[in-house]
């Protein structure tokens, strides 16, 4: 499917949005087309093989509106903005209708109504002799306004004549009505002066409504100018994101500093890079070293340290020093401009709740004017006049409005998705944004997600007080470093971490299963398991307490030992992420169930959820059975969210009703999900859930005060309280109230610029309840080999951690046909229940590849 932006020229309401959505959805090969009114922009997903870009203009063409393509295909085109911005000029023009407009309506007002309440009227154009001439100055008065709003004419009939009529065409008959009827009264002015029938002047003198029409018209420019003021202030984090790429970019060439247009850039060009300065493209730091403040893409308000090696974004400031970069990502590529681009497509979506209003628009301006049309039969039925049914018709088809139904849900989504953006939170589409303040479960991946991916030191215990904490680990990281395992790589960084200075060690040998070897200078060192330490002679009987506490958090503990004694434990783990407690706290609180999904044994994962606080935890899960587990919890009718930041985490994110992806995650995860965390901080989760309910209110509430507002207004302009109590709303403040009220839907949803996290006062309790073990209530549905089960054990070499054993498992559990797998990793041994289908020698073949060398014991 391909998917094309167009700018939408022509449109003046809501309503002409609707029209050009379903004709395009009727086209053969179109899946969607949306528009937001707000923006002027409309998406359209199609099949390239049966509609061309052109097919869709040509069929906007001819419903009488304009569409241009966008440029890059993709709805963004990072380029500096003009000085002066669409919105800015809309603003100027309707602005400069509304001032002369005011210039001829302001006395045409006074000359109606000024004798009214007793304002002194110039003596050739007051009283009964006068008032043909009045008249005809208020004509001619009337007429510049018309001219100057012919807009609402040009649209409004012409939506007519095509019969898709708009707001346009209820005030264009409206207004033309009550004009038209002022012509008329004109005429009968003259008749009774001709034939001296001054009773008839007498009952037509005040029968004008030439002032009706100016200031309906005027009044609903107002409206116009408050209105794409405020829409322009719903684009702002758009505007503010194109604005960050710098026009220029210094580059080297041919070993020249030169100054080149950003769109001259070329991938791997030399970029420097000053303080002060903008990052023009994504590149990687060659030489160089600075502090980079990057809140604008990513929300984090501190400026990253960057190094060589880093990467740069581009639109990012640079702090502090000078570097050069090499040039990466350039154009359409760039990080920036996929913001961009993740922005538009979220705001041109629609929200499911948004389609109660579509609904309802798309019969809205029919209905009016059938309303208005039986209004005005109705009073002239019942004997109450030519002048006051015509009066309570304009007024019924200048008070509704259309406008205010529909962009109740657009202006919303697209505050809400730019404030996103801000915080770094960038929501891919509108159903996303509304459905994930519904939802009521949540599921995290445990490795990358709830902790930081990879291992490092978390404890060192001692037990000789001849050495210091330093000592263990500048002994052990110096022999450490000639090994190539996790754990050993863990333990150097730790040491480089604190400055240590690491020595050669003159011996080194690795034992698989067990550990290794080595010396350090004079000590004969030895770090390894229990097993390694009995070899050695070494005995384990103190630290038996230590080294079931750390193996029970999930822990790998190191033993150290030289001379015949215990020195210390150095204890490694995937340490959890500073946020992720607080994170799974405040999204319980919020009645929110929250679920663990991890591939580590039941022992790692029972650890890993106590220290988190959650309290449905499921081990043992293989990458292809998370996404079965969202699935179950989907049939148990819960709305879930998936949180995950790998490959393998890709098909759940696709399977739940909102994924969301760590934004340092793969690229594949982050295809997968629907919204994206540009910081990897587990609270903007609970940003991102609480900006979804606040929209998701504001929707709600922009809805609610439109149906309000036309249901209560409609009857009111009819007449309905003219009988028992004797009031009739004037067509005047019927288009004032109609004005407004598409301006307070507009203000109502930039309320959500105000929007801030709310982090309940919740207290760190320590006392964290064990946490029960594959507590979610699902069955994992696996194809299955038949057969007769036996119990089977094998002997296994080379495991020397419970990264090994995390390994092991999930290379048996891989093949079909085996269950039960358990891994002991201090006898070298593993046990699991297979079908009479497998081969014991494709087990042990598999094993083998994966570097643990197996043979059968029973």
């Amino acid at each position: 499917m391909e998917k094309t932006f167009f700018n939408i020229n022509g449109m003046t309401c809501t309503a002409c949005a609707g029209t050009i959505e379903r004709k395009l959805n009727q086209i053969n090969g179109v899946e969607s087309a949306v528009i937001n009114f707000t923006t002027e922009k409309l998406l359209v997903v199609y099949d390239a093989s049966l509609v061309t870009p052109k097919l869709i203009i040509e069929t906007i063409t001819a419903l009488g509106y304009e569409a241009l393509p966008v440029d890059n295909g993709m709805g963004s085109n990072i380029t500096k903005p003009a000085s002066e911005s669409k919105y800015q000029k809309q603003i100027n023009e309707v602005r400069n209708r509304l001032v002369f407009s005011l210039i001829f309506t302001l006395p045409l007002l006074y000359l109606a109504m000024g004798s009214m309440i007793g304002l002194p009227i110039p003596t050739f154009l007051a009283g009964m002799p006068n008032i043909l001439i009045n008249a005809l100055t208020q004509m001619f008065l009337t007429l510049p306004v018309i001219y100057l709003c012919r807009n609402f004419y040009i649209n409004g009939y012409k939506a007519l004549v095509k019969r898709i009529p708009n707001m346009d065409s209820l005030v264009a008959v409206g207004t033309s009505a009550s004009f038209l009827y002022g012509v008329v009264v004109l005429f009968i002015l003259a008749y009774g002066f001709s034939y001296d029938d001054m009773e008839l002047v007498h009952q037509y003198a005040h029968e004008l409504y030439f002032e009706s029409t100016t200031v309906i018209l005027v009044l609903i420019t107002l409206g116009k100018y408050f209105e794409t003021k405020a829409k322009g202030r719903t684009s702002q984090a758009i505007e503010k994101l194109i604005a960050l790429v710098p026009e220029n970019a210094h580059v080297l060439r041919d070993g020249h500093e030169i100054e080149i247009g950003i769109d001259e850039v070329k991938v791997n060009d030399i970029v420097i890079i000053r303080p002060g300065e903008r990052i023009p493209v994504d590149g990687e730091i060659r030489t160089g070293r600075s502090s980079i403040d990057e809140s604008l893409l990513t929300g984090e308000s501190i400026p990253v340290e960057k190094k060589e090696g880093d990467f740069v974004i581009s639109g990012s400031i640079n702090k502090t020093g000078s570097f050069e970069f090499i040039a990466t990502k350039i154009g359409q590529d760039t990080t920036l401009n996929k913001i961009i681009q993740l922005v538009e497509e979220a705001q041109s979506s629609k929200a499911p709740i948004a389609r109660i209003a579509d609904q309802i628009s798309q019969y809205f301006v029919p209905i009016v004017m059938g309303i208005s049309l039986l209004t005005f039969l109705i009073w002239i039925l019942l004997g109450y006049g030519l002048s006051f049914a015509l009066s309570v018709g304009i007024s019924v088809l200048v008070i509704s409005c259309p406008c205010a139904l529909g962009l109740a849900t657009p202006t919303a989504i697209m505050v809400g998705t730019g404030k996103g953006a801000e915080q770094g939170i960038l929501f891919k589409n509108g159903p996303a944004l509304e459905i994930l303040g519904k939802s009521n479960t949540i599921v995290f991946d445990k490795t990358g997600t709830l902790t930081v991916g990879a291992p490092s030191v978390t404890d060192i215990i001692l037990y000789d007080v001849q050495i210091t904490r330093q000592d263990l680990l500048k002994i052990t990281a110096s022999l450490e470093q000639k090994s190539e395992h996790p754990l050993s790589d863990a333990i150097v960084k730790a040491a480089l971490a604190e400055n240590l200075d690491l020595a050669d060690p003159e011996e080194f040998d690795s034992l698989p299963g067990l550990g290794i070897k080595g010396r350090v200078g004079t000590i004969q060192l030895v770090a390894g398991n229990q097993k390694l330490m009995e070899k050695e002679n070494i005995s384990c009987d103190m630290i038996h307490t230590d080294y079931l506490n750390l193996s029970d958090m999930g822990k790998t503990p190191l033993l150290i030992g030289w001379n015949g004694t215990l020195k210390g434990i150095i204890a490694v783990a995937d340490t959890i992420k500073a946020d992720s407690y607080q994170a799974v706290t405040q999204l319980k609180a919020m009645g929110i169930e929250v679920y663990m999904l991890t591939g580590d044994n039941e022992l790692t994962a029972k650890a890993i959820g106590k220290m988190v606080n959650i309290d449905h935890v499921v081990a043992n899960v293989l990458p292809h059975e998370k996404s079965q587990m969202i699935k179950k919890l989907q049939e148990n009718g819960n709305q879930v969210i998936m949180v995950g930041d790998g490959i393998n985490d890709a098909p759940a994110l696709a399977q739940s009703d909102v994924g969301i992806a760590i934004g340092n995650g793969t690229d594949v995860a982050i295809e997968s999900a629907d919204v994206i965390l540009m910081q990897n901080n587990l609270i903007n989760i609970l940003s991102a859930v609480q900006l979804s309910k606040a929209t998701l209110r504001n929707i709600k509430q922009n809805l609610f005060w439109a149906f309000i507002y036309n249901t209560i207004g409609i009857p009111l302009a009819a007449g309905i309280l003219y009988i028992p109590f004797g009031l009739k709303l004037n067509p005047m403040f019927a288009a004032g109230a109609m004005s407004l009220s598409s301006v307070s839907v507009v203000l109502n949803a930039l309320s959500l610029k105000t929007f801030k996290t709310k982090l309940m006062d919740i207290a760190n309790n320590k006392d964290i309840p064990s946490v029960p073990i594959a507590e979610m209530p699902l069955i994992i549905e696996n194809d299955k080999k038949e057969g007769k089960r036996m119990k089977k054990l094998m002997k296994v070499d080379d495991m020397s951690c419970q990264h090994c054993v995390k390994r092991v498992e999930t290379t048996l559990n891989a093949i079909d046909g085996i269950e039960d797998v358990v891994v002991s990793l201090e006898e070298g041994q593993v046990s699991f229940s297979a079908t009479d289908a497998v081969d014991d020698a494709v087990v042990i073949a598999a094993l083998t590849e994966a570097g643990y060398p197996a043979s059968l014991l029973s």
